[in-house]
């Protein structure tokens, strides 16, 4: 459109109110004189003129009115025009009504039968009854329904996932994908193929049979699975590969944990078993020695075995759970040593909550045992006892070692037995299985065979270490469960691919090929590889330490502290428990609002407590009419925490071993205790 040059004067709509100043008839914004166009909005300064005949009517300029502010083109369309107006003859007999403003006004109808054919004038649109989904519906259905799209079997050549609809809440919910307010004719939305009528019946949009059957071609494998709520573990029923039979000829997994003080020999100790059951050869041996003697520490040669990055070589502890396999004449046996320093205890939880059976190692020597005891305040030797007895370990093995530095004194060992047997009793270990074993780990004093020096076997004739191993009693394992496999670590490697995770099955089986759940995140995935000591293998039951490649999955959705589930039966992800515990020997009694550490399995997540619900008596377990304000030594109570991060868990009633727990504060440990509820979920 040509827009003739103007010149710099006054519009007469515009008051001169401040001198150099004009303000836009759209925006009202004030402009500078000198612009041409709003600064605001973009409008020319003479918009009224090109969208109106004249500035002036009747000769005289208009006056500012209440509709200034509003466009021509507003007040056209919107106002009623109070001035006379005349009929308009347009093309194709088009009338239409121009008033004094110079506006034109017609009706929408006469619009209509203006420029539409005979034909299209007669054209029957269906109002619409709201009995099925409109289009609208429809396509929004099938767009929130291709985001959500569950990970399916790439092999089938087409697949499609079509909605059930589940009354029954007990039962696992299949992928919902449809919103179940919309109206449904007479079967299921996802069912049926409804229609959408517009016009003429005959005209009918198959929208929701096309939505239905999209490819999932179309979608990544890396697809979100929807996050359902739990669902009762009673409903599931595990298939026949994962029943283990006796005729498979594979020895029963003993998890077994080594456990003790600091510099008590745990790792020593392993390294000499493994030695000795020829896991270690003689060459490495070699080497080991050699490696020990240039740095200056040649008693720790064995230990390096177990021990193997160079700051734990350095500083002569351990810092991480080590571990190492062998076999007895009953058992596969996968030893985890674990770390003994106060520093490390949340590495020693991770990897000692994973076993069936713990060894317990004292030191012997005098001022070590009683140390390892606590007498200036809580030692190892009573927290890692208090803490395997709370991982559910009912089978322990004491194991006092280094026996060589008092002489194989009867008197010593039986002073410590009595001492630590005194305790074990009142953490609820009960004597008969509870078996203790002098030894002496440097020597090879009575490990693999019965004591050879006269001053030990003169008064001890037990069993020794390895033979009261195989004498433990075999461990249940439960797969008549969903999957439940906690993750202990992440990790990449040249077999198992970038995505692989370790971990303990807990209940439950996989196999290779077979989906998997990741819990909290909620993202499907394909089991690639598994391997089982170090050796690949197809499948993993209940009880065994595994490492799986995973694959079509997001590596920064896995993480230590998440469940590895059966897709159609997720674990529990909350953030507020409530929580029945047993508080230890504590200096500093628990106040509501308390900040701690919080670990269930291998998650650790900082809490605090927010209510105290209820004292139990310790003699009857019963909840005591009066509620304290405060949690001292040895109560037991029921409490309400709350998380500040949400973690997978079980109720202890459904799953023991996701329904321990563990509270620690300034590096103590001063609660243990079970899940008895899971208050809030997500």
């Amino acid at each position: 459109m040509f827009i003739p040059e103007l010149d710099n004067r006054s519009d007469p709509q515009e008051p001169s109110r401040n001198p150099g100043i004009w303000q836009c008839t759209i925006c009202e914004h004030g402009n500078d004189a000198k612009k041409k166009s709003c600064e605001q909005c973009g409008v020319l300064r003479y918009f009224s003129l090109y969208f109106n005949n004249a500035l002036e009517v009747d000769g005289r300029a208009k006056r500012r009115d209440k509709h200034y502010a509003v466009s021509v083109l507003a007040r056209t369309l919107f106002s009623p025009s109070s001035a006379k107006s005349k009929d308009v003859v347009l093309s194709g007999g088009f009338k239409a009504s121009r008033n004094a403003t110079g506006s034109t006004r017609a009706t929408l109808d006469a619009l209509h039968k203006t420029y539409m054919t005979r034909k299209e004038r007669h054209i029957n649109i269906v109002p619409f009854k709201f009995d099925t989904p409109s289009p609208d519906d429809v396509v929004a259905t099938g767009l929130k329904s291709s985001r959500s799209f569950r990970k399916v079997d790439t092999d089938a050549p087409h697949v499609t996932e079509k909605r059930v609809m589940d009354n029954d809440s007990s039962t696992p919910e299949k992928d919902t994908t449809a919103d179940s307010n919309l109206p449904v004719k007479s079967n299921e939305f996802g069912e049926s193929s409804e229609s959408v009528s517009v016009g003429s019946q005959n005209e009918t949009l198959c929208l929701d049979h096309e939505l239905q059957h999209l490819s999932l071609e179309r979608k990544s494998q890396k697809s979100k699975a929807n996050i359902k709520k739990p669902v009762s573990s009673s409903l599931y029923k595990p298939e026949p590969w994962m029943l283990q039979h006796e005729d498979e000829g594979i020895p029963r997994q003993l998890n077994l944990a080594i456990v003790g003080h600091v510099d008590s020999g745990k790792s020593t100790l392993c390294g000499r078993l493994l030695h000795a059951l020829g896991r270690i050869s003689k060459k490495q041996m070699h080497k080991y020695e050699k490696e020990a003697k240039e740095k200056g520490k040649g008693s720790f040669a064995y230990a390096w075995a177990m021990d193997e990055s160079a700051d734990e070589r350095e500083r002569g502890i351990t810092m991480t759970v080590g571990v190492a396999y062998f076999d007895t004449k009953n058992y596969h046996v996968v030893l985890l040593d674990s770390p003994g320093h106060k520093d490390f205890v949340p590495n020693m939880i991770s990897g000692a909550t994973q076993s069936d059976a713990a060894i317990l190692v004292i030191d012997a020597s005098i001022g070590s045992f009683e140390a390892g005891m606590g007498i200036n305040g809580i030692g190892q030797t009573k927290e890692h006892s208090q803490l395997v007895r709370s991982f559910g370990v009912d089978n322990l093995i004491v194991v006092v070692n280094k026996m060589d530095s008092v002489e194989y004194s009867k008197e010593r060992f039986n002073f410590i037995k009595s001492q630590l047997g005194a305790f074990l009793r009142s953490c609820g270990y009960k004597d008969s299985a509870v078996a203790w074993v002098p030894i002496s780990a440097m020597e090879n004093e009575n490990l693999m065979t019965t004591a050879s020096d006269t001053r030990l076997s003169s008064w001890y004739d037990g069993n020794c270490l390895l033979k009261a191993i195989d004498t433990l009693p075999p461990p249940s394992r439960d797969v008549s469960k969903p999957l439940r496999l906690p993750i202990c670590d992440v990790f990449s490697s040249h077999k198992l691919g970038q995505v692989a995770i370790g971990g303990k099955v807990e209940v439950g089986a996989t196999r290779s090929g077979s989906k998997i759940l990741v819990m909290p995140f909620g993202e499907l995935a394909v089991v690639k590889t598994i391997e089982r000591n170090s050796s690949s293998c197809n499948l993993a039951r209940a009880g065994d330490n595994v490492a799986i490649g995973l694959q079509g999955i997001d590596p920064s959705h896995i993480m230590p502290g998440g469940v590895i589930c059966h897709p159609d039966y997720p674990v529990s992800v909350a953030s507020c428990l409530e929580l029945k515990i047993l508080v230890l020997d504590i200096t500093v009694p628990i106040l509501v609002g308390l900040q701690f550490e919080l670990h269930i399995h291998h998650a650790k997540v900082s809490a605090s407590m927010v209510k105290i619900l209820s004292l139990l008596e310790q003699k009857t377990g019963k909840a005591s009419k009066k509620i304290p304000r405060f949690l001292t030594s040895r109560q037991t109570a029921v409490i309400e925490v709350k998380l500040e991060k949400e973690v997978c868990v079980e109720e202890f009633s459904n799953l023991k071993a996701l329904g321990r727990v563990f509270l620690r504060s300034q590096g103590n440990t001063i609660a243990v205790g079970i899940v008895s509820r899971v208050r809030e979920q997500a």
